[in-house]
């Protein structure tokens, strides 16, 4: 038996990717040649530009393709403040993907950058009220915003739009990492960006304000891993990461990876209703929280709760922490029980540590280090489900059993 129950670290690819995928890499032609097989090439990568860009309702000029979710967030953030300079705030929520954290912090260290941490309550939800203080308290000198539309760990879905709006009255741009969120609930770049198409320019050599740039991977919708866009607004300056031909509006330089950009569209293609398929991810998810509740009563519902409401946390995901249990040592006596699961991010090179979300959220580091993810996709099953809530029991009380590892530091 194997369930994958893992799908907001990666879910499989769909076949139609890989189909598109392999008959576009017999494809002969560099997109920049003006060569007919070059054109041809070029016809492909814009046909699949424009089926990215309307399943985020954006314009085809606005979708520059990069190497994956990790580069746009890069090139966001980084892009954004080097085109603000010399304003050294970036806000950004605790509880941030590594790759927009990790950034601000290389930012911190070798440009000056000043990071400007938000609060999260308890349901990892970051309050308007205090986004429009942090941006009222010295609008001048802030760089950007940057933010997730939805929690890659406890799945909690933000105010994008209401946040957007606020900076936007202040100039300031946005970057929101859509990541997590896309094919999971819809986005509408061109809605998200219109409040902002009234805020000021941001002075010379800024950016516009309110949403201008948003993060995406195609492997997050069962497109291929190594390829990812960012959604850029026509209205923001940028300086770019790599420098080269200019391929993609100066923002983005190299040879683009049609066959990749082909796999991507037709995983882009293949996302369907989306309405449809949430209401069967949230009642399989329903199904899921309910077991878990009944099989541990002592386990924690992290995230957006039916108090919260549930609606406001990604469809496909379940997030719990189990007291008195180490999250490790449920995911590997879960998976030696054939059921795939996380604690977290896959995106710390496969070392396991204390969730940061829950640390954010105000949880203590036991409770953090006690933490399971599970996410559905779109092939999950109501068996998938049976069969991880029927392990779930057996790993749990071997888990308690081992308890906390002692983690005290020796001198």
């Amino acid at each position: 038996m194997s369930i994958y129950l893992d799908h907001a670290a990666t879910t499989p690819m769909l076949p139609e990717a890989i189909e598109a995928y392999v008959d576009a890499m017999s494809v002969v032609g560099n997109p920049a040649s003006i060569h007919s097989q070059g054109q041809n090439a070029k016809r492909m990568l814009e046909e699949a530009r424009e089926i990215v860009a309307g399943s985020v309702g954006c314009d085809p000029i606005e979708v520059v393709f990069t190497g994956g979710g990790t580069e746009a967030i890069n090139l966001a953030i980084k892009g954004l403040f080097w085109a603000r300079a010399p304003r050294p705030r970036i806000l950004l929520p605790g509880g941030e993907h590594h790759a927009t954290m990790d950034t601000v912090e290389w930012l911190e260290r070798h440009d000056g950058a000043e990071p400007g941490w938000l609060p999260l309550d308890r349901a990892g939800r970051v309050e308007p009220a205090r986004v429009a203080d942090a941006l009222a308290s010295d609008p001048g000198n802030v760089a950007l915003l940057s933010l997730l539309a939805a929690n890659n760990e406890v799945g909690t879905l933000q105010p994008v739009a209401e946040i957007g709006a606020l900076a936007a009255a202040h100039g300031i741009p946005v970057h929101i990492d859509a990541v997590s969120a896309y094919g999971q609930v819809p986005i509408d770049f061109r809605a998200l960006s219109g409040a902002g198409r009234a805020g000021t320019s941001g002075g010379a050599g800024g950016s516009a304000g309110g949403i201008v740039a948003l993060s995406l991977s195609a492997h997050k919708i069962g497109g291929p891993v190594g390829i990812g866009a960012l959604v850029l607004s026509r209205r923001a300056s940028i300086v770019p990461l790599i420098h080269g031909g200019g391929q993609q509006r100066q923002v983005r330089s190299g040879t683009q990876d049609v066959a990749a950009a082909v796999a991507f569209a037709a995983a882009a293609s293949a996302l369907g209703d989306l309405p449809a398929r949430n209401q069967r991810l949230r009642t399989l998810r329903d199904r899921l929280i309910a077991g878990v509740h009944a099989a541990v009563p002592t386990a924690v519902l992290n995230g957006p709760t039916p108090d919260g409401p549930l609606e406001q946390r990604l469809p496909g995901n379940a997030h719990f922490t189990f007291p008195g249990c180490e999250g490790e040592s449920l995911l590997f006596l879960l998976d030696a029980a054939g059921i795939s699961v996380s604690t977290g991010s896959a995106c710390q090179a496969g070392i396991p540590e204390p969730s940061h979300v829950l640390r954010a959220m105000g949880r203590s580091e036991a409770e953090a280090r006690s933490a399971l993810r599970i996410t559905l996709g779109r092939d999950s099953t109501e068996a998938d489900v049976d069969a991880f809530l029927t392990a779930l029991p057996v790993a749990h009380a071997q888990a308690s059993r081992a308890g906390m590892n002692d983690r005290t530091p020796t001198r």
